[in-house]
């Protein structure tokens, strides 16, 4: 996966560097790594997370 330069300069990404991706259905969050569980926590709080992950009928989420 390519991101843009600017994003990876803000990021101080280099070649072959790893980030995080957030499927949120209907679009895909991309984060550097180790941010994703903070900026859920920040967004969603965790009661809120796990309600919505117990109503999800996708079986691929919810054996992940």
């Amino acid at each position: 996966m390519s991101l843009p330069a600017a994003v990876r300069h803000r990021w101080s990404l280099e070649a072959g560097d790893r980030v995080e991706v957030i499927d949120l259905g209907f679009a895909v969050l991309t984060v550097p790594l180790g941010g994703a569980v903070a900026l859920l926590d920040r967004i969603l709080p965790a009661d809120d997370h796990y309600a919505a992950v117990a109503a999800e009928q996708d079986l691929d989420l919810l054996t992940a």
